[in-house]
């Protein structure tokens, strides 16, 4: 019997497809390492290894740190909504009184661009106020408030007068029977800027929250399809004219924060959460534009703006229009409190909201269209304080930066 050994060609043509192969894999593992790294530097740059801190009072027990019923409320009412989150709070805790305490505006947050009378940071000061009653009410305590105990404002010197005159004096008493229905929703976004369902508000939804109108300021709520259609357009115009408005967008960019470091650091302003971000993406995205600035730069983030306010209007089953018969800072104030009552109602009764107030802004570049919303829906001479669309959420949006209750304490 002979045996036959194989030819050597054959281990030569076998040997080379095991080294293309080869090849192939060194390639890819290198190319995934490269991705892989740079992917992490990414998710570094975001902050994903950072706590967030800026989140804290988000959470229930956050006020159970304070032994001060004036402090456990405040601390709860910091979750407020607030122009351009500025969270424009400070508070003094009466040493006389400790049932007592005063709120007054903090004018090192105003946002003289895009509201050049301070306006929108009375009605920011309402919504602290409205928050805090909430609060209170949970804890068993009835809030009442002196608006403006020590008179109102020195319009030539504002600034000057919100450090001294408060905005209201607030007086907890024990209330066994305090109700806080919407407590709950405290603890809930606010905004939301997403498409919404379209499905309708039911009678029942709207009749709970018109009824919320109260002395000072009124409530309306418009489903009615040309109404939608014109609010839409109004919001749209007020949008397309603020990116437009160079002191606006410019006034925008020194609040807005692109890591957790710099959130934690500023707690409040705006950050990627404004568009719906979260997870995973807020990271990779606070990454990408921290490293390539231009990403967020003023042209993409007009488009953005723009685009988001287009898909939100196309997809809104009704709009709120909060109005008071005049404009006076206490009247501000109250409408700012009706906001914030109807924002955490809304959310108790499963709808979600986003402020379009763009076209309220009082700058002269917004002055035609802000004529033509008062004459087509405060015919009366009426002022709009807020202009919201309002509908049942296709997504969840995630909480913003919020400031820690301690920083709100001012001693005289």
């Amino acid at each position: 019997m002979f045996l036959i050994s194989a030819p050597k060609v054959t281990m030569l043509r076998t040997t080379r497809p095991h080294r293309a192969r080869k090849v192939l894999l060194i390639t890819t593992a290198s190319v995934v390492g490269v991705v892989t790294l740079a992917l992490g530097v990414v998710l570094t740059v975001g902050g994903i290894f950072v706590p967030a801190t800026y989140l804290q009072p988000w959470a229930a027990s956050y006020s159970a740190q304070f032994e001060d019923a004036r402090l456990k409320v405040a601390s709860q009412a910091l979750l407020a909504p607030s122009g351009h989150n500025m969270q424009p709070w400070t508070i003094t805790l009466d040493a006389a009184d400790s049932d007592v305490l005063y709120l007054f505006a903090d004018p090192t947050r105003l946002s003289p661009a895009v509201d050049p009378l301070a306006r929108q940071l009375l009605v920011s000061q309402g919504t602290f106020l409205e928050y805090l009653s909430v609060s209170a009410a949970h804890l068993g305590y009835a809030a009442t408030f002196d608006l403006f105990p020590n008179g109102e404002y020195d319009e030539t010197d504002l600034e000057a007068s919100m450090s001294a005159l408060p905005v209201a004096r607030i007086t907890l008493a024990a209330d066994a029977q305090a109700v806080a229905p919407d407590f709950d929703a405290l603890f809930l976004s606010d905004t939301n800027r997403a498409p919404y369902t379209d499905a309708p508000l039911t009678a029942t939804q709207t009749d709970q929250l018109t009824a919320l109108s109260r002395d000072g300021a009124t409530l309306q709520v418009l489903s009615a399809e040309q109404d939608r259609a014109a609010l839409a357009a109004f919001g749209v115009e007020g949008t397309l004219i603020e990116t437009e408005f160079a002191a606006a967008t410019a006034e925008s960019a020194t609040v807005f924060h692109s890591t957790e470091g710099a959130k934690n650091d500023a707690r409040s302003g705006f950050a990627v959460e404004g568009q719906g971000t979260s997870g995973f993406m807020k990271y990779l995205l606070q990454g990408l534009i921290t490293i390539v600035p231009s990403l967020n730069g003023e042209e993409a983030g007009a488009k953005s703006a723009i685009a988001m306010t287009q898909a939100g209007v196309d997809h809104t089953a009704a709009y709120g229009l909060i109005s008071t018969a005049g404009n006076t800072r206490t009247e501000q104030v109250q409408a700012g409190m009706l906001f914030a009552q109807f924002s955490l109602r809304a959310r108790s009764l499963g709808l979600v909201m986003q402020p379009l107030s763009q076209v309220l802004q009082e700058y002269p570049t917004m002055a035609v269209p802000y004529q033509a919303i008062h004459e087509q829906y405060a015919p009366h001479g009426e002022t709009i304080q807020m202009l919201v669309r309002v509908g049942t959420p296709t997504v969840e949006y995630p909480t913003s930066m919020r400031r820690d209750a301690t920083d709100l304490v001012h001693i005289p």
